[in-house]
């Protein structure tokens, strides 16, 4: 039994077929066949049901597959080890970040952490909350930049900054007067919210019941970015909610619709998050410094704070 043959067991697991698992692990597909054969006779067990379409594990195969996932995982940590034990920060890490803190984070750190990391190949990766937390139990993620918490067992958070939301107020809106709102202002009714599926949404959401301004079957006005509730709204249709961030890069004129919270203002937690495992601490260390950093840098700016959190 080899480590190499596990992992073939897991891709065919993954992606139930052969020649699919093959081109994921760059051999040939009669190599990937024979070395799991070869597993299999060993074990003297069948691993796969290979008369269904698409292949299935068997019953044993499941628990093989569980079994070969803690092996390889063990497996890549004794490298982990001795990286860390060489001091050497480098290889193959792949970053997922979820679509409303992508446009924004990532230039901020990208080029800083490619400059000071050279030996690190990041694979980055946009994608919904659902999405990295399968991922990352799957082992096809290292880590992932979201918003949290998310009270997972098997995952680790550690807070990289607090964003505040910012209000985006036409002029003919009932707030556009105000110099600084309050959650009690806000109402679902006339509220422009992100599409099903993102995180910032559930959290104006949960914003909005918490003032008791909730009504969940009057909206229906939803998009799937940013730029299109910004437009939206100055069409009239209602107010929308920001994260800060998002808000630095528009014109002079967009910036007079902008509407501060009073303190403290609502926010969203920011984390790096990664499974318990922990493999790759270090690339994930260098992440959290780089982008801890490079938000506190970059955040210089009238009376609003970003909160850092504390090192841990």
């Amino acid at each position: 039994m080899t480590i190499t043959q596990l992992k073939y067991v897991l891709a065919v697991a993954e992606h139930q077929n052969f020649t699919k698992a093959a081109e994921k692990t760059f051999v040939t597909q009669p190599t990937l066949s024979m070395q799991i054969q070869k597993l299999e006779e060993e074990l003297d067990i069948l691993i796969f049901d290979r008369s269904k379409k698409p292949i299935e594990l068997t019953p044993v195969g499941k628990k093989i597959v569980n079994q070969a996932k803690n092996i390889v995982n063990e497996a890549e940590r004794m490298q982990d080890v001795v990286d860390q034990e060489k001091g050497f920060i480098g290889g193959e890490f792949r970053l997922g970040i979820i679509p409303t803190i992508m446009p924004t984070l990532l230039p901020m750190f990208l080029k800083t952490f490619a400059t000071r990391y050279p030996k690190v190949q990041l694979k980055i990766e946009e994608l919904s909350t659902e999405e990295i937390i399968h991922k990352l139990s799957e082992g096809h993620l290292d880590a992932a930049i979201a918003a949290t918490p998310l009270h997972l067992d098997k995952i680790k958070e550690r807070a990289l900054y607090y964003e505040p939301f910012v209000g985006y107020i036409p002029e003919s809106h009932r707030l556009f007067q105000m110099k600084k709102i309050a959650s009690s202002d806000l109402d679902i009714d006339d509220i422009l919210l992100l599409e099903d599926g993102h995180c910032f949404r559930d959290g104006v959401i949960n914003l909005c019941k918490a003032s008791k301004n909730f009504n969940h079957d009057t909206f229906q006005l939803t998009s799937g970015s940013f730029e299109t509730l910004i437009k939206l709204s100055h069409e009239g249709l209602g107010m929308t909610l920001l994260p800060y961030m998002h808000t630095l890069d528009l014109s002079e004129n967009q910036q007079k619709h902008l509407r501060y919270f009073e303190d403290p203002p609502p926010a969203r937690e920011v984390s790096i998050i990664y499974p318990k495992s922990e493999l790759k601490l270090q690339i994930i260390d260098a992440l959290y410094q780089i982008i801890s950093g490079v938000v506190r840098g970059a955040i210089r700016f009238q009376d609003v704070k970003i909160i850092s959190p504390v090192s841990s």
